[in-house]
């Protein structure tokens, strides 16, 4: 049987929490960013997260797992066909949390989720152009890494001519 998460549940029972954070999700996906108190930020990312890499994997096991927790199909659709193609090629991180003060009324402390954009075309040059450096630095070690070989024949064709130094200095 599953354990619950230990200590406060956001104000309610364990499925209340779980509702409450399927509303907030499907908020999520339905404008890419919200506004809620950090507690409930903090709680909503993992939970996000999973349904971002379940729906990446596109397949209709996932889709079916999704349909648990967003129980709207409009915006399941959304998500695997809009949100998750952006993020193909990356590994997770697909929220950001982003502090903005306390509210007025209640001076709670609040926060903005929202889904981190998928690298643009400048950032995936720029990540090309840094593997092309990293591929050179390497092959510039590379040939280092030769070169002190190179060197150690060479010292060792001088031996003789060391030898012969040292018997015209022994003289």
């Amino acid at each position: 049987m599953p354990r619950p998460a230990k200590g406060a549940r956001l104000g309610g029972s364990a499925a209340h929490e779980r509702l409450l954070l399927a509303n907030l999700a499907k908020s999520l996906f339905e404008h890419g960013r919200i506004t809620t108190t950090e507690a409930k930020a903090r709680r909503l990312r993992p939970v996000a997260e999973r349904l971002v890499t379940k729906a990446k994997k596109g397949d209709i096991h996932n889709r079916r797992l999704v349909l648990q927790t967003i129980t709207d199909k409009s915006i399941v659709h959304t998500l695997f066909t809009e949100i998750a193609p952006r993020y193909e090629n990356r590994p997770g991180g697909y929220t950001r949390i982003t502090k903005i003060g306390n509210r007025r009324g209640d001076n709670a402390p609040m926060a903005v989720i929202e889904l981190v954009e998928a690298l643009t075309v400048a950032q995936q040059a720029t990540g090309e152009a840094e593997a092309a450096t990293k591929r050179a630095v390497k092959e510039d070690t590379l040939k280092k890494d030769e070169a002190p070989a190179a060197e150690s024949e060479v010292v060792e064709d001088a031996k003789p001519v060391e030898k012969a130094d040292e018997e015209s200095k022994d003289a």
